[in-house]
């Protein structure tokens, strides 16, 4: 389900609001869960996922709610701008409690969709308060290297933070796989790149980075983060690509 992750939702969340002008509304209505389900299921396809047939109403509810995307906080502390492409910012995120699953596919994007598609079940009322509970972005996709550094560990964390209403006071979980986590604070060095994020585009993206970086023993070198944007649809996508800082 590529990157059904976050995210088959702009294009289709605008479409959908223009839809349905003077047609039967019950009609219509089943029309366009077809269609958005349909759309879901080819870019599940292509990346070796099938889409349940009860995903159709989180799929729904997402596009429905798709312009209302809260933001992780946040602090710059600093930015590195030598020429457009080579920008990148050092940030320091808050302690706070993220929703996160755990797969281990033999393809980095079967591990987040499937991971994604049940936090999206947990976002859409599969929680002890029943209700939808609001986007946040970034999506973060933790990922660890072998020691050798050629290629991406099969087990990858896929993280969704509580918006700020539930940071006190998460709704649980009905999936047990769905683990509520209080994580600590986190400073990292960030880098924009754009397209698809598979396992051969994460690896020449981090060396890219270290190449931009030089020696520097200040970040983690077997762990990283992706963080995840924008529709998988679009593509040139956004995503970064997160180095750890060392605790202080």
């Amino acid at each position: 389900m590529a990157r059904i992750t976050l995210e088959d939702l702009d294009g289709l969340g605008e479409e959908a609001a223009a839809g349905g002008d003077g047609e039967e509304e019950e009609e219509d209505d089943e029309q366009e869960r077809g269609r958005l389900f349909a759309h879901w299921e080819a870019v599940a396809s292509t990346h070796r996922v099938s889409l349940p047939r009860d995903m159709v109403g989180p799929i729904v509810q997402m596009t429905q709610h798709n312009q209302a995307r809260e933001p992780v906080p946040y602090v710059t502390l600093s930015q590195h701008e030598k020429s457009e492409e080579a920008a990148y910012e050092e940030r320091r995120y808050p302690a706070g409690k993220w929703a996160c699953v755990t797969k281990g596919e033999p393809m980095y994007e079967q591990s987040i969709s499937m991971s994604f598609m049940k936090l999206m079940r947990y976002i859409c009322k599969e929680n002890s308060v029943g209700r939808y509970l609001g986007m946040t972005v970034p999506v973060l996709n933790e990922i660890h290297l072998t020691k050798e550094g050629t290629e991406l560990e099969r087990e990858v964390v896929t993280a969704y933070y509580l918006p700020g209403e539930f940071q006190q006071n998460p709704p649980v979980p009905m999936d047990p796989e769905v683990r509520i986590t209080e994580r600590a604070p986190l400073r990292v060095i960030t880098r924009v790149f754009y397209g698809m994020t598979t396992e051969e585009t994460i690896l020449r993206e981090i060396a890219l980075f270290w190449e931009l970086l030089g020696s520097t023993d200040s970040v983690l070198r077997e762990t990283y983060i992706v963080a995840a944007y924008e529709n998988p649809s679009i593509p040139q996508r956004r995503n970064e690509i997160w180095f750890i800082c060392r605790a202080e």
